[in-house]
Parts: structure tokens; C-alpha cells; sequence
């Protein structure tokens, strides 16, 4: 079964890096990690989570007003952290892309991450998918890991984790996307919890 869903997750994937191969011009991505067919817990409340979205559309818009082709970014937003990973033509337009994301409503920090050289390659892009894939599949596959307690966002071969995670969770993950071929770097942005506080979120909530 989980290698099904491994399966599943990846032909997503291969799916999604062929179909981005055919919107060439559109330099802006939201939210970074590809995830298909998969339903999990996230540990974000549902409010936050449609904070986060609403934060990852606003920086989108905002910087490709202002900066048009001059960056390809990708936005994520995990309980209002920013993640800018990409690529900038200049010094000037990543620092104008960090400022730009910061003066939003509702984010509280920024981690900007932009590598200040020309746009990467359609070829690396689908690479970049397939990497994100392989993490999501690795993870289902992981019996001491929560899928979607994690975004996986891949650019270049950088591989970046968001979450609300532990210490040990952190780790394993971590552990598990350095053995993924064609990852240059792991880049952790977690938040971290307790193994009592985890405990807490994984309680199934009752409804009266």
C-alpha cells in the first residue's frame, strides 16, 4: 500500500514538472512543495492556514508588481514565517523582495534565501519537483514522521523544510532528504516543539 502511494505521490510530481515546463514565462510560485493525493494532519490551526495562503498570495502579487521578470521567487508561508528561495538578478532586487514580503499584512518574519545570479533552468525546475516528491514519498514511507507536518520546498537542488517539528523530528527528516540524489543542501526553518506539546497536537479533538 505505501508503496502505491509512494507511486502516486511521484507520478503527481512528474506530472506537475512537465506541465510547469509549459508556463515558462510565469517567473512567481506559491507555496513551493508539490503534494498530490495525500491527505494528512497539519499542526497549524485552520485559521493560520488560511492566513498562510493568503500571506504567500499577497508577497507573490507584490513582488511581481514591482520586480516583474527580474526574480524568479518562490513564496511559502508557514505560520507567518516567509520563505523566499529563488533566484534575483541583483543584490538590489533581493533585498527589494525581502522588504517587499516583510511590509505585508500579517507576516512576521522573513527568511530570504534568494541566490543573486540568472533565473534557473526549466530542467532544473522539473529536477527541483522531483527532489520535492521523493522528500513527501520518504516521509509517508517514515513511520515516525507526520507528512503534511512538513513543506518541502526545492530550488537548485537546495532542499528547505518548514514546520511545527520536534528536535527528534527534525532531525529524521533532515537525515532523510540528505540521501535523496541530487539534493546539494538541506536548509532546516522549523519552528520547534516539545514531545509534550506534540503529544498534545496529536490528540483527536472532540466535537460536541
Amino acid at each position: 500500500m505505501k508503496r502505491n502511494l509512494q507511486s502516486l505521490v511521484l507520478s503527481g510530481v512528474v506530472l506537475a514538472a512537465a506541465l510547469s515546463s509549459l508556463s515558462a514565462c510565469a517567473p512567481l510560485l506559491v507555496g513551493g512543495a508539490v503534494m498530490t493525493g495525500v491527505v494528512a494532519t497539519d499542526r497549524r490551526t485552520a485559521g493560520t492556514q488560511l492566513e498562510d495562503e493568503a500571506i504567500e498570495l499577497k508577497v507573490a502579487s507584490a513582488v511581481r508588481k514591482d520586480l516583474g521578470d527580474r526574480v524568479h521567487l518562490n513564496v511559502t508561508s508557514f505560520s507567518r514565517k516567509v520563505l523566499l528561495s529563488g533566484e534575483a538578478r541583483t543584490q538590489a532586487d533581493k533585498d527589494r523582495a525581502e522588504k517587499l514580503a516583510q511590509s505585508q499584512e500579517n507576516v512576521q518574519s522573513v527568511v530570504n534565501d534568494l541566490a543573486v545570479t540568472m533565473p534557473s533552468s526549466l530542467t532544473q525546475r522539473s529536477k527541483d519537483l522531483v527532489i520535492t516528491g521523493q522528500a513527501k514519498a520518504a516521509f509517508i514511507d517514515a513511520k515516525d514522521l507526520q507528512v503534511n507536518s512538513i513543506k518541502v520546498v526545492t530550488d537548485r537542488g537546495i532542499v528547505y523544510l518548514m514546520g511545527r517539528v520536534t528536535a527528534r523530528e527534525a532531525k529524521r527528516a533532515t537525515d532523510i532528504v540528505r540521501g535523496i540524489g541530487g539534493v546539494s543542501k538541506v536548509v532546516r526553518v522549523f519552528d520547534e516543539i516539545s514531545e509534550e506539546e506534540l503529544k498534545r497536537l496529536s490528540q483527536p479533538t472532540s466535537s460536541k
